[in-house]
């Protein structure tokens, strides 16, 4: 007996797929789609935002301009301290996205390191190696194990509101399955 693979060699991920999915159910339902995204030299983010080779971006309409949400690529215009930046994410190193009211929404695995295209992890801040920060939401991941999202920091737009308050120490959001 033979067994058939998932997915035939030479087919497109689903990740994009999901990643437009999760993002218009977000829109839909008036909650704010957040990107968590491993940072190394393919990717086109201001490098002083980033945290344990991780940043979270706002990718709402509110808060990007020229937003496309590509099978290869994530990419948009977002203003960071005022500035206006071209940000350019490969779709293989979004680590998640989520509903930033609930926490709603999906991990992906961390791009794998036997790719011949994943490069050095960069970290500023914290800097590379940096323990995970305790508490706070952690998402699951699709072998059962938990990973914490880089602290949440978004391109401002003019009119963004403060972020909610976060849940009560010792509380953890978890992830619930949209169908």
């Amino acid at each position: 007996m033979s067994v058939t693979p998932l997915s035939p060699p030479g087919s497109t991920s689903t990740k994009p797929y999901l990643i437009r999915a999760l993002h218009d159910w977000c829109t839909d339902n008036g909650y704010t789609p957040y990107l968590a995204v491993f940072v190394d030299a393919q990717v086109q983010v201001p490098l002083e935002y980033v945290k344990n080779s991780e940043i979270v971006l706002n990718v709402g309409f509110e808060a990007t301009g020229s937003l496309v949400l590509g099978n290869e690529y994530v990419e948009f215009k977002a203003r960071f301290g005022g500035v206006v930046r071209d940000i350019v994410v490969p779709v293989d190193h979004v680590l998640a996205i989520y509903a930033r009211e609930n926490g709603q929404g999906m991990a992906f695995p961390p791009p794998s390191s036997e790719g011949a295209d994943v490069g050095t992890p960069i970290g500023v801040g914290a800097g590379v190696g940096a323990p995970a920060r305790s508490g706070g939401l952690r998402l699951a991941t699709e072998d059962g194990s938990t990973a914490a999202p880089a602290p949440s920091v978004t391109p401002k737009a003019p009119d963004d509101e403060p972020p909610p308050p976060r849940p009560p120490a010792g509380t953890r959001p978890t992830l619930k399955r949209v169908k």
